[in-house]
């Protein structure tokens, strides 16, 4: 199978802003036209996280890009468990990334069409949210749930048909506790054992990823539905409090520090992150790595490492960089 099938993010069809990860974003530009937003490329920002288009802008943004006019964006949260973030206002536009139940979110633009556009306050990513999607922004989530998936029932019985599944990730504001469930806010009661709260920290990112195993590959997922390289590292990376960007450019020059010697695999050690153009996988011990793939597994899979580095680069792509993350503080 062709190696294109693994380039997570080569090329992006909207804007972003610079608020998030001004210095690693903006070093490298999409190397593919961004519809209607040629202005916000000259200017040097990074057109996957600047808030502009050709017709409509951040209001921030006057005097920086180019637009028709620039308004005042309006706080929301995403309401559903999970929400697509698209390169274009239809279900059949490409699948961004995706935005869990309790992210908040800037929203700029609400089109008849039901479709919302704004930028993701995580790490910045814009794009095109179903606007049912969307709910008002409420008090700060309190909780977040840590299994893979669960369920919110209307009552408190396991046995009740579930009103609601979400995902690892996803936030919520916890109101009380009653025995075995969390109550939200809105009434639902979520298993205990899946929830924690929210300064709660996992300390191993490679522990977390290893949750994936087997979850199929999609690009642009962020779930156990499906998931790809860059989600699989920033939803382990945010379960252990470190920001992490979206895509692995952006990733590989956020994240850590590059080992001076990359292509020798005996100094590799659990939680390095090895890089290629366009994919990242996540060392987990001194012979394998865990990573969401689609040119083998087609899933999130551990790999022997030096198969995997020979094996891609036949396909045509050497390692570019390994990265080691600073001890926990």
């Amino acid at each position: 199978m062709p190696f294109d099938w693994m380039k997570r993010r080569e090329f992006v069809t909207l804007l972003g802003s610079a608020v998030a990860w001004p210095l690693a974003a903006r070093a490298q530009q999409p190397a593919m036209p961004v519809t209607g937003s040629a202005e916000a490329g000259s200017s040097g920002f990074d057109p996957r996280i600047t808030p502009a288009r050709h017709d409509l802008a951040a209001k921030h943004l006057a005097g920086v890009v180019e637009a028709q006019r620039f308004v005042e964006g309006k706080a929301y949260e995403i309401g559903a468990s999970q929400a697509p973030v698209r390169n274009a206002p239809s279900h059949e536009a490409e699948l961004l990334t995706e935005a869990l139940k309790g992210e908040r979110v800037t929203i700029y633009d609400i089109s008849e069409q039901g479709w919302a556009w704004g930028q993701l306050a995580g790490d910045g990513y814009v794009g095109f949210v179903p606007a049912s999607a969307l709910s008002a922004s409420g008090p700060a989530p309190t909780h977040k749930v840590t299994a893979l998936r669960t369920f919110v029932f209307p009552g408190p019985s396991i046995k009740l048909p579930p009103m609601e599944t979400l995902s690892f990730g996803c936030q919520l504001v916890i109101a009380r506790m009653d025995g075995p469930f969390a109550i939200t806010a809105s009434g639902g009661h979520v298993p205990i054992l899946h929830l924690a709260p929210m300064e709660t920290m996992e300390t191993d990112l490679v522990a977390v990823a290893e949750r994936f195993l087997g979850t199929p590959y999609l690009w642009g997922g962020k779930t156990s539905l499906g998931i790809d390289c860059s989600g699989l590292l920033q939803l382990a990376l945010a379960a252990c409090g470190i920001p992490c960007p979206r895509d692995t450019d952006m990733q590989e020059q956020a994240l850590g520090s590059a080992l001076a010697r990359p292509h020798e695999l005996e100094q590799l050690r659990r939680g390095d992150l090895v890089f290629w153009k366009g994919h990242v996988a996540i060392v987990r011990d001194a012979s394998t790595l865990v990573h969401a793939n689609a040119s083998r597994h087609m899933a999130v899979a551990v790999e022997a490492t030096a198969p995997a580095i020979a094996r891609i680069r036949a396909a045509g792509s050497e390692v570019t960089s390994v990265r080691r993350l600073p001890p926990p503080s």
